[in-house]
Formats: C-alpha cells, sequence, structure tokens
C-alpha cells in the first residue's frame, strides 16, 4: 500500500505531467500544501524530495519550489560515427550546415551556444600508454561545451586528446578559435590523411561530483554516464581519445546491430 507522501508526489507529478502545473510555475509553500493534503509538512517534504529526485521540480533557497523546466533530451546512437565518416570528406559549406550536436538533439545551428578551449600537456602514464607513445608526449587537449541558448546548462562534458606531432601539419588543428570545426574530429583528422576506422566507446554510471552537478545542473540523486572513446586509423593506431561526461537525465543511448543473415 502506497505510503502518504508516495500519494502526494503522485498526486502532484499528475498535475505537472498533465499541464496543470505549468514550466517555471511556483508550487504552494510547504505548509499551504500540508493544509491542502491534510497532511503533516514532514510528509510533504518527503513528496517534495521524490519529485525533486525525479527531476520534476527544483527547490530554490529563499525563493520556493519550481516546477522544473524540461530540458532538451539528446539522443546518441551508434551510427553518429559513420554519420560524421560520411560527412568527412565534404565540401566545408555542407559540413558547415549541421553537427554532431544537431544530429543528437533535432536541434539547428542557430540554437546553440559553443566554447572550446584547447591547451597542450605532457602525456601522463595513461594516455602515453593508450596512444602507445612515450611518457612525456606532447598532446593536445581539448574541452567543449555545447549547450541550447535557451538553457544554462551543457548537454555533456567533453575532453578529447590527439598526440600534438600527428596533426601538426595542419597547424589550424591547434588554433580553438577555429571552432566548431566544420566536419568535427573525423574531418581535422581527414586534413592530415588521417582516416578513421573504427571507434571504441566503453560506458559507465556513477554518482557525478559537486562540480559536474553543478555544471550540469543536475536534479538531486542523478547519476552521470561516462563514456571513454576511443578513434583507431586504418593503420591501427589510436589518433583520439575522448572522455564525455552526459546527464543521466536527459541523455537516451540508442544502439542498433545489424546481424548477419544465414
Amino acid at each position: 500500500m502506497p505510503k502518504a507522501y508516495e500519494e502526494i508526489a503522485d498526486d502532484l507529478r499528475r498535475s505537472i505531467r498533465n499541464g496543470e502545473r505549468k514550466p517555471g510555475a511556483r508550487l504552494p509553500s510547504e505548509a499551504e500544501l500540508a493544509r491542502h493534503y491534510g497532511r503533516s509538512v514532514p510528509t510533504i517534504q518527503n513528496a517534495l524530495r521524490l519529485l525533486s529526485a525525479e527531476g520534476l521540480i527544483d527547490k530554490l533557497h529563499g525563493s520556493g519550489t519550481f516546477v522544473r523546466r524540461p530540458r532538451t533530451r539528446a539522443i546518441r546512437d551508434n551510427k553518429r560515427h559513420q554519420w560524421e565518416k560520411n560527412r568527412a570528406r565534404m565540401p566545408e559549406a555542407a559540413r558547415a550546415e549541421t553537427g554532431a550536436t544537431e544530429h543528437d538533439t533535432g536541434l539547428v545551428l542557430d540554437d546553440l551556444v559553443f566554447f572550446a578551449r584547447y591547451r597542450e600537456l605532457t602525456a601522463p602514464s595513461d594516455l602515453a600508454d593508450a596512444f602507445g607513445v612515450p611518457e612525456g608526449t606532447v598532446l593536445l587537449e581539448r574541452t567543449y561545451r555545447t549547450r541550447h541558448s535557451a538553457e544554462t546548462a551543457p548537454f555533456n562534458l567533453v575532453t578529447s586528446y590527439l598526440v600534438r606531432d600527428m596533426i601538426a601539419a595542419n597547424p589550424e588543428l591547434l588554433d580553438e578559435t577555429r571552432e566548431p570545426w566544420p566536419g568535427g574530429t573525423q574531418n581535422q583528422l581527414h586534413t592530415v590523411g588521417i582516416e578513421v576506422d573504427r571507434v571504441e566507446e566503453r560506458f559507465t554510471a556513477r554518482p557525478p561530483t559537486p562540480e559536474e552537478a553543478r555544471e550540469l545542473d543536475l536534479p538531486a540523486g542523478t547519476s552521470v554516464i561516462l563514456l571513454h572513446k576511443k578513434s583507431y586509423d586504418v593503420r591501427n593506431r589510436i589518433v583520439d581519445i575522448s572522455v564525455v561526461t552526459l546527464p543521466g537525465d536527459r541523455t537516451e543511448l540508442l544502439f542498433t546491430t545489424h546481424l548477419e543473415r544465414w
């Protein structure tokens, strides 16, 4: 039998999902809700905690509790890599029309706000081992954030690593002001004669760090999905290593596997 706070949460949840309480609307105070439902304030607080953990409401200190505005969902499917490779040799005008974020979200370029930061660093042992280069080899670390212009949090947190000497033949690849780069990393690598052959992705999940929860604006109790991605070229070299932190409340992973026919 449902507990009292679960029944109250069910009623409030229904009113939110049915549109009776609009995004951004302020809920009655805890005392008002307690009177309305004929229950104690602690019972109301338990109901609100449940809805907050589900990402339906936000409690703002000193302001009240509000219906959370729905975030743009991103569907990341395993066909995106071939889609990116198909675009890598297209003319720049065609590549500039859309990018991976638009592919995942259905948004258009004008909807997005993009940030990139580059820096050089010497490879620590784990990255050196992964790339098969000596420890201390110079890497290019690239940090990316892309968000919907109507929202404050990015879709994910991306850090990408390239071996500097592998791409240095094209100085434009070392310049963060060239971002966003039409065609993304696969086109960048193509400009120095590198063809990506396969992409390996490993997914894990864990609670967010305080910094991740703040930057991604995660509801309480929401996990993050960690994507560790390695791109291999046709010579079987690892040419890109990326770590992507995905918000669990608005990311869907879709995998389609075509099987050989008998």
